[in-house]
């Protein structure tokens, strides 16, 4: 059952994306965090305490996140058809593919019409940066940096924990990475609150962003791209990031695409000096890049669900030789 829900999902997500007036789990897991952020994050508060805080925070979040799914998947548990429904429907909810295309493409329409304007609203909507003074090749590099990261963050990650967790692990894990998503900033405001947001959503990533540098190395080969270099930049700047994890798929799109991403970005008003990842001679970022690499994207997902289900199958006919 488990497959079909997450397959099913899978599917769902790839034709509808994310409607925006659905009703839709990580919304309210938002507005959960928001709320708990304008209780404990007060000017009054020491550092120490806000870290503090920002722990409950997080454990209060989660629990709440996962209770409140297990409860839901408990509820109809001896409904089979609506049992597949509601299961398959928050597999949905985990996954984020064609959304993060849509969003994609409409900055890709934008910068086509020559409306950079535009094109700086609509990046700014998908990245944390500010995006008021970017040039139009720092627009597409911003697209192909989210594109590139949301590969691990929005689809292979929560893939991994639906396949070992189901819709309860799936959930959950949305949770730690939109509590990092929305407090996990290292600035003023959020550095304490946040700290441990940030850093356990770097040890829930630490897996699947390593396997998100497989899924997409194959994917370029699929795709007949640049796979050698896909692999040498790849394994080379890996690590070329703050985060000990974004760098991973940004470096294999990059080698991939013969771009040269990361760099100094400002983050609300302050400068953020992050390294380069890719060949400093590498061509230019443009709507062209955009597209080949939600064409990696896409790949990648399909790929990665192929593959955790031949795995899942391995380890169910396993445990059954076992036990």
């Amino acid at each position: 059952m488990l497959i079909s829900w997450i397959g099913c999902g899978l599917v769902a997500d790839l034709i509808l994306g994310d409607p925006p007036t659905w009703p839709h789990p990580v919304k309210l897991i938002g507005k959960l965090i928001a709320l708990f952020t304008k209780w404990f994050n007060r000017e009054n508060y020491s550092d120490k305490a806000k870290q503090w805080l920002g722990a409950v925070m997080w454990i209060a979040v989660i629990g709440i996140t996962a209770g409140v799914t297990a409860l839901i998947m408990w509820a109809v548990q001896d409904y089979k058809w609506l049992q597949f429904i509601v299961a398959s429907y928050l597999c949905y909810t985990c996954l984020s593919v064609k959304g993060l295309a849509i969003e994609s493409h409409k900055i890709m329409k934008s910068l086509k019409q020559g409306d950079l304007i535009k094109a700086r609203y609509q990046v700014g909507m998908i990245v944390g940066r500010d995006t008021v003074q970017l040039t139009d090749e720092e627009v597409c590099k911003a697209t192909i940096e989210t594109v590139a990261e949301n590969t691990c963050d929005g689809v292979i990650a929560p893939m991994m924990f639906l396949f070992i967790g189901g819709p309860v692990l799936g959930l959950t894990y949305k949770a730690v990475n939109t509590l990092d998503s929305m407090v996990g900033y290292q600035n003023e405001k959020y550095r304490a609150i946040g700290r441990v947001s940030a850093i356990i959503d770097d040890v829930f990533n630490y897996i699947p962003a390593r396997l998100s540098w497989l899924f997409l190395v194959l994917s370029t080969v699929l795709l007949r791209f640049d796979t050698r270099q896909a692999v040498s930049v790849g394994f080379r700047d890996r690590e070329h990031h703050k985060s000990p994890n974004s760098g991973f798929s940004e470096a294999v799109v990059a080698g991939a695409l013969s771009l040269r991403l990361g760099g100094p970005h400002n983050y609300f008003g302050q400068r953020v000096d992050k390294p380069y990842i890719g060949n400093a001679n590498g061509n230019p970022a443009d709507v062209g890049a955009i597209a080949s690499t939600l064409r990696l994207l896409y790949v990648a997902a399909v790929l990665s669900f192929l593959i955790f289900t031949f795995i899942w199958i391995g380890v169910y006919q396993l445990g059954g030789y076992f036990f």
